[in-house]
């Protein structure tokens, strides 16, 4: 990976630690191709 404020990359390993391991909810997506793709993040309420 590449050091924090360069590159254009979406953050998800931070999105990751944050969503899983700090708020113990779920990250899925949903890719269709030539359409786009849709994050889905579920947190316990």
């Amino acid at each position: 990976t590449k050091p924090t404020g360069e590159g254009t990359g979406l953050g998800l390993s931070l999105s990751y630690d944050i969503i899983i391991k700090g708020h113990n909810g779920t990250l899925q997506l949903e890719t269709k191709e030539g359409e786009g793709t849709e994050f889905i993040i579920e947190l316990p309420g």
